[in-house]
Parts: structure tokens; C-alpha cells; sequence
């Protein structure tokens, strides 16, 4: 049987539905081997007359990567839910649907919030250094003495399906819950028994700001040197979302000079974060390689969902999780 379909998949994925699509004679699949990602000239090399593309956050989808793919490119699939990497109007003014992983990933992300709040309020990272270094001789009252996260208060940036995961799980500490979202969602905050407040007083007020809000031109460089001297003192912030929301040299500045107490990040302006930065030097700071959604199970299910868009989309049907409604199929 002759293939039908030409697919670029930019990295081996997880998940029983890219096994099954290597299996399939339908589809001469070209992925992409090895851990890090095609450059710009490979991308683009690669990208050469195939009908779909299945594609991750460290690809940029531009439209010179479209035109590279020719008038027959059919869909592009990309296994994230932030499509930021991903020209989307260049997409849909050829009629190209994108599709994207929502909803699975929520809890999971949720819980790598919490994990960072914890970890940070309570020096885990740093503790489990100290240990490992030998440095532990004895007990004393104050010894990595953390702050407490029980009874605090969370403010919350971003009040979609993540910021209210995140929300729900704060009940359980007893917590005052701030969240602030660009539209109004009154009715998703009384559900998990958060207050709805404006972007300053959620920021003054807050002992934990958690950013769970999508990367866009207009909440780039939202938490920046202003947003950071509004916090308190002993504020954490905890960035799960995307890096560049987060002005990094303001909040280098703000760590520096005291303005909050510490961070706890998933992401960074520049992935990965360059081994010179500053806040891989600051013992108040717990950087992570973007791991939000890295479960097993949650990343196998992302493969699956990318791999449905993938399918439907070269089928002519719509996209199960299509990033637009405006964006049909072709």
C-alpha cells in the first residue's frame, strides 16, 4: 500500500497513538530522532511537501516553515496547549486548522504549581542541597526555617482551567484565594472560593503569586518592575505559565534587593535558562526545565490528542481540539 499522508513529527512522542501511527502504511512519517530539536534550516528542510506537521513549543511555526511545507500542508498539531510559537494567522489565512492539547493537562500542571509553592515557602530544593553537601551537623531552632503556607494568602494571575486547579487545591490550606484574569469570571471564583480583585491589590496583598496566565502581546513583561514592588516583602512568586510573562532582570532586581522573598519557576524567559543567569546562583530560587505537565500519563495523553488533530485534519474533519473556531478544515 502507498502512503497516502507525508507527516513531519519534530520528536519522538510518547503514547500508544504515535505507536500506532508508526505502524500505519497510510503515513510516511519523518520524525525527527533525537532529544534536541531541528534547527531553523533542518526545520525548514524537513517541512518540504509534507501534509502534516506535528509540532512542539521549541519549534517556531512561522510562515516562512508554511510556505516551506507547500499549499498541500493540511494541519499543524502541536502537542502543547499555548500555541505561542505557533503563527496562527498565518495558519488560518491559508486555511491551515492548528490544533493543541487542552484540559488534560490542567491537573497536573496544577499540581507542579503547588509543588513550587511548597518547595519555595519551605527551602526543599535547598534543604536537600544542604544535606547532600555535608553541611548537616546538627539541629538548631532556626535551621532552613521556612515560611508557612497554611492559613497564608495565594493570588492568582490567570483565572482559566489551571488558575482555578490551582485555586482548588488552596482550600485544603486553609488559604485566602486573590485571583485576577483579563475578563471578568465571577461565577469559576465562587466555585473554588476565590475573591476576584484588581491586578494591584491582588499583588499587595498576596503572599504567594502564582502566574497561570496565557502568553500573549499584551501579558508579556506583566510581572515587571512595577508589579514587583507592589508585592510584599515576603512574597514568592511562582511562575508556571510561560517565561517571558515575567520581566526576568526586574525580577532578578526585585530578589536582589529584597522586594520579594523568592520564586519558584517552571519556565523561563529563554529555555533552557543559560547557566550564567543570576537566579541560578540565588539559594531563595527553584528553577525547573518547563516539567508542568510531565507525568507519564499526562504527556502520553497529549501525544494522543496531537496525534487525533493530526488525523482529522488530514481527513478533511474538524479538528477535536482546534486552537480557533474560525479555523476549520480545509
Amino acid at each position: 500500500m502507498t502512503a497516502s499522508y507525508r507527516v513531519f513529527v519534530t520528536r519522538v512522542l510518547p503514547g500508544e497513538g504515535f505507536a500506532e501511527l508508526r505502524k500505519d502504511p497510510a503515513f510516511d512519517l519523518d520524525v525527527w530522532p533525537v532529544d534536541f530539536p531541528p534547527t531553523r534550516e533542518e526545520l525548514l528542510q524537513h517541512v518540504a511537501g509534507v501534509d502534516g506537521l506535528v509540532c512542539l513549543i521549541t519549534d517556531a511555526i512561522d510562515a516562512a516553515v508554511l510556505d516551506a511545507a507547500g499549499e498541500q500542508l493540511k494541519v499543524v498539531s502541536q502537542m502543547a496547549v499555548g500555541v505561542d510559537n505557533v503563527d496562527v494567522a498565518a495558519c488560518s489565512a491559508r486555511g491551515i486548522p492548528v490544533g493543541n492539547t487542552p484540559g488534560v493537562l490542567t491537573e497536573t500542571t496544577a499540581d507542579m504549581a503547588w509543588a513550587l509553592i511548597l518547595s519555595s515557602a519551605r527551602r526543599v530544593v535547598e534543604a536537600a542541597e544542604y544535606v547532600k553537601a555535608g553541611q548537616w551537623q546538627t539541629w538548631t531552632p532556626t535551621q532552613m526555617a521556612g515560611v508557612d503556607v497554611f492559613g497564608s494568602t495565594l493570588g492568582v494571575i490567570g483565572f482559566g482551567a489551571i488558575g482555578q486547579a490551582i485555586a482548588r487545591r488552596a482550600q485544603g490550606f486553609g488559604m485566602r484565594v486573590l485571583c485576577w484574569n483579563r475578563t471578568s469570571r465571577p461565577d469559576e471564583a465562587a466555585a473554588v472560593g476565590a475573591e476576584q480583585c484588581d491586578f494591584d491589590d491582588l499583588l499587595s496583598q498576596s503572599d504567594f503569586v502564582c502566574v497561570s496566565i496565557a502568553l500573549t502581546d499584551d501579558t508579556r513583561n506583566l510581572i515587571d518592575a512595577r508589579a514587583f514592588e507592589l508585592m510584599q516583602p515576603g512574597a514568592i512568586l511562582v511562575n508556571t505559565a510561560r517565561g517571558p510573562i515575567v520581566d526576568e532582570e526586574a525580577l532578578v532586581d526585585a530578589l536582589r534587593g529584597g522586594a520579594i522573598a523568592g520564586a519558584g519557576l517552571d519556565v523561563t524567559a529563554v529555555e533552557p535558562l543559560s547557566m550564567d543567569s543570576p537566579l541560578l546562583q540565588m539559594n531563595n530560587v527553584v528553577v525547573l526545565p518547563h516539567i508542568g505537565s510531565a507525568s507519564l500519563a499526562t504527556r502520553s495523553k497529549m501525544a494522543d490528542m496531537a496525534v487525533a488533530n493530526l488525523r482529522a485534519g488530514l481527513a478533511g474533519e474538524a479538528l477535536p481540539h482546534a486552537v480557533s473556531p474560525a479555523v476549520g478544515s480545509r
